[in-house]
Formats: C-alpha cells, sequence, structure tokens
C-alpha cells in the first residue's frame, strides 16, 4: 500500500464511509473545524528537489542521503502555474514514495492515468491541519514534499494488532487538479438528464427489491435525485436517524456492492453520519418515499477508497422506510 494512504488519507473515505454490513452507509461524525496548524519542519526537507520528466512520467527527486526526518515535514518544492487550490476543493494528485536513506523509489503512481484524491472538507482541515494548510498554499501543478520519521515496532496487545518497523519516508505530490465539490442539481436539470437518458433506471420484482439499468455514458459530476414514489410520512432533517431499504452499485460496472434487500433487514443510521450523498440526497425527502441518488465520487467514498469500499459514482435505490 502507498505510504500515504497508510499514514495520511485513510480519513479521506472514511468521511464519505459507507461500509458494508448492516450500516452500510454509516460514517464517522464530522470534525470540528478549528485546528492548529503544526510546525512544517520543512528545514528537514530543505535539500529536496524535484525535475519534471514529462507526461506520465515519475519526476527525478533528489536529496542529501540519508534524509533525516524526525517529525512529520512537509514543504512546497515548486509551486503550480495554475489556479489556486482552496477550501472544500477536491484534489487530484500523483505521487512518489522514496526511501529517505537511500532515495530509492518505493512506488509511485505518475505513471497510472488517476491518481489519488482527497477532498479539503472541514473534517479533513481538523484532523489534517499541516496538510491542509499546505495544499491551499499552492496552485495547480505544484509539487509538495511530506515526510515521515522512523518508527520503532510495536508489539500486538489485547486491544490491538502488532505494528511492524517503519524506516523514514519521503513522499513528493504533484497537485494535477483542484475542483469545487458537487452540488446538488436542480429538479429541472435532473428532469432533463433523464430525459437524455443520461441517468439510471430501477425496476421492483414482485417483492419491491429493485435492479438497475446504468447508461453507458460519464455519471454525472453532481448529485442527481429522482423521486421514484413519493411517501406520505414526515419530512426526514438532516440530523434525523432513519431506518432504510436501499441497494447500492458502481456507475462504472453496474455490480451491486451491498444491499440492505440481501440482508433481509433495514438498515438504521443517522444522516449526519453518513456520506455527504446520501446526507444531501435524502434531507427533505419524506418517510415512505423511494429516492434514486446518483452520487458523484466527491460525495461518495472518492476515487481510491479505502479496501472493501467502493471507488467512483455511485448509484442506491433508497426507500425510506421510518424515522426514528
Amino acid at each position: 500500500m502507498r505510504r500515504l494512504l497508510a499514514l495520511l488519507l485513510p480519513v479521506l473515505l472514511l468521511l464519505t464511509a459507507c461500509g458494508a454490513g448492516s450500516q452500510a452507509a454509516s460514517t464517522s461524525p464530522t470534525a470540528s473545524a478549528s485546528a492548529t496548524v503544526p510546525p512544517s519542519h520543512a528545514e528537514a526537507l530543505a535539500s529536496v528537489t524535484v525535475s519534471d520528466q514529462g507526461k506520465a512520467k515519475a519526476p527525478k527527486v533528489s536529496f542529501t542521503k540519508p534524509l533525516k526526518i524526525t517529525a512529520e515535514s512537509m514543504r512546497l518544492l515548486k509551486d503550480g502555474t495554475g489556479a489556486a487550490v482552496k477550501d472544500g476543493q477536491t484534489v487530484v494528485f500523483h505521487e512518489i514514495d522514496l526511501d529517505a536513506s537511500t532515495g530509492k523509489t518505493v512506488v509511485e503512481n505518475f505513471s497510472k492515468p488517476t491518481g489519488s484524491t482527497l477532498t479539503l472538507s472541514d473534517s479533513f482541515k481538523s484532523q489534517f491541519p499541516l496538510v491542509y494548510a499546505t495544499f491551499t498554499s499552492a496552485k495547480v501543478g505544484a509539487y509538495i514534499a511530506y515526510g515521515t520519521p522512523a518508527t520503532p515496532a510495536v508489539p500486538a496487545s489485547s486491544t490491538s494488532a502488532a505494528q511492524p518497523a517503519r524506516a523514514a519516508g519521503l513522499s513528493v505530490f504533484q497537485i494535477s487538479s483542484a475542483k469545487d465539490p458537487a452540488k446538488l442539481m436542480s429538479s429541472g436539470d435532473v428532469a432533463k438528464l433523464a430525459k437524455a437518458g443520461g441517468l439510471p433506471t430501477a425496476k421492483f420484482d414482485a417483492k419491491g427489491v429493485p435492479s438497475i439499468t446504468i447508461p453507458k455514458k460519464a455519471a454525472p459530476a453532481d448529485l442527481a435525485v429522482q423521486v421514484l414514489t413519493e411517501g406520505k410520512g414526515d419530512v426526514i432533517k438532516g440530523t434525523d436517524t432513519i431506518s432504510a431499504w436501499y441497494t447500492g452499485w458502481s456507475w462504472s460496472d453496474a455490480k451491486k456492492f451491498d444491499s440492505a434487500y440481501d440482508r433481509g433487514a433495514a438498515a438504521s443510521f443517522s444522516l449526519a453520519q453518513v456520506i455527504p450523498g446520501w446526507t444531501m440526497g435524502l434531507t427533505g425527502q419524506r418517510v415512505g418515499s423511494t429516492v434514486l441518488l446518483t452520487i458523484p465520487a466527491s460525495l461518495a467514498y472518492g476515487d481510491s477508497p479505502q479496501a472493501g469500499q467502493p471507488g467512483g459514482p455511485l448509484v442506491f435505490v433508497v426507500k425510506i422506510d421510518s424515522k426514528k
């Protein structure tokens, strides 16, 4: 696993987690946005230089070896020429990881067509203030160095698994793009897109279990909400706890990744603790409604999810059973 995903970004998709199991749409509550930015320790990365090697090629990274890193360190190596990165945006970046002692490349994804993503949300700012501050001080195209100190092995305990020793490491990121967060589409735009064949269509069997047909087109960039059947119950607020039947599919291959119907039980969860696409899409709906949600990756798990989570745009059919 890439060093970044191991050390830095597990929280990203966590913020939009919608895990399998009886509460497949649940996540950690949003953290406070207030956070003190720790020292960058940029001096530890003073010898690091980067040289672009062209499209789809990892850059050449040089530094004085061994690189002495005693604390989490970040430094803007070379600013980009694109637009400034702003709060709330979803950033796509590529990465190369190196051994801080030898300079040997451990892994890189510059040669891959897709990079990693992070969303500069309030929760991310609270949990990773230094990373947030560094990215929001850069422009698209920028190279950023990130250093991590060596850590000793930790033996297993009654509450945690053993952790192997880890050598000091250096990661260099390049910001490929920064996009404003996805928004909720208007009902008029949703209707136009559906009429043009740009949204999924749902069918239900005799037991009310949904199936889906997803068009072979690019997924919409924003959240599309279609009310298939409107209920007559209470209006749902964004802080309510509800019980719902649902099934979720990946847009890219129409593969089903989770279903309350398969488990034979509705799932209960707070709309304050689910992926943003659920919170935004179900707030304002009525108990008893069946809703089709087409959710962009930035409002779901992102494009580079943790193991066991679906990546990219997602589609859900949700029947709101009750409000608690």
